[in-house]
């Protein structure tokens, strides 16, 4: 028993005709009868009466009632597993770091689901060193993040660079500088993310750089409420200018003097699966014309 054959079977009933069912179906009036022939052979019992008019058996009326959503799964099945290997349908696996997973990955993805809707996406929240272990742990498809350390088994594609900002109460002291530079740093408290984030550990290596190497710092686990700590007057942060667009009320934005955090961003995958395929590929191609835009705005 096959879908074709039950398919012809349900025709069959729908116009009490083997004739009609054969002129629906596109095929031979023999080859109709010989589908009926196999059914019932197959299912172990008479399906039909056969005389002037086509009448069901009961075991008929049992199998046109059961198959009738047999056969429509079996046909959405089909084309998901068509689906599946356009690129149109499937489930991508997505990590994001802050702060592209609030402020730009949303809008993307909307587009994206709006053009197929059969795609369903999972999105997770980390930094980079998660991401990458999640990515070749295989919990993971493709991430959004910072560059990963060297050596490792993943294939990176930078796509634009994070622009930094100092963002500080308006009524600290060096809300009168034009510019903030390393050396500006030392003597007020600096917000500063976690040990493993890829910006704090910049940051220290710059710092590093100018030869200061004791700072008063305060760890906030987010980057994106960085923001809301330097509101409540706790300290100044170096933040991505798209966080204070606009800028939140009692505080102030300063620029970076030189390049202080110069952080490029962009697209990470296992080695031996980049290219993505099916609809990995299609998320991928997406992200990557419209978060490489960012770079040639800049």
């Amino acid at each position: 028993m096959d879908i074709k054959m039950l398919k012809t079977f349900q025709m069959i009933v729908k116009y009490s005709s083997f004739v009609r069912a054969a002129e629906e179906m596109n095929y031979a009036q023999s080859t109709v009868t010989m589908q009926m022939q196999k059914l019932e052979a197959d299912m172990g019992v008479q399906l039909m009466e056969r005389g002037k008019k086509i009448k069901l058996t009961e075991a008929g009326r049992l199998l046109y009632e059961q198959s009738l959503h047999i056969v429509q799964d079996m046909e959405q099945l089909q084309k998901n597993m068509e689906e599946l290997q356009t690129g149109t349908a499937g489930h991508i696996r997505i990590g994001v770091t802050e702060p592209t997973a609030s402020y730009r990955l949303p809008r993307i993805l909307k587009r994206f689901l709006s053009n197929y809707p059969n795609i369903r996406i999972s999105v997770e929240f980390g930094n980079t060193p998660t991401l990458s272990e999640r990515i070749l742990k295989g919990d993971m498809d493709v991430a959004l993040c910072s560059a990963p350390d060297l050596g490792t088994e993943l294939y990176f594609e930078p796509l634009f660079k994070e622009n930094f900002v100092v963002l500080m109460p308006e009524h600290h002291s060096l809300a009168e500088k034009e510019c903030i530079g390393p050396a500006d740093l030392q003597g007020h408290r600096l917000l500063i993310t976690s040990t493993i984030c890829p910006y704090r550990r910049k940051l220290e290596m710059v710092m590093k750089e100018y030869g200061i190497t004791t700072l008063d710092t305060m760890e906030i686990g987010s980057m994106t409420a960085l923001k809301s700590y330097v509101e409540s007057d706790l300290g100044i942060a170096l933040v991505p200018q798209i966080l204070v667009s606009p800028v939140p009320a009692g505080t102030v934005v300063k620029e970076l003097s030189g390049s202080l955090i110069d952080m490029t961003f962009g697209l990470l995958c296992k080695a031996t699966e980049a290219p993505l395929k099916l609809a990995g590929a299609r998320l991928y191609s997406v992200l990557k014309q419209e978060l490489g835009e960012l770079s040639e705005a800049h």
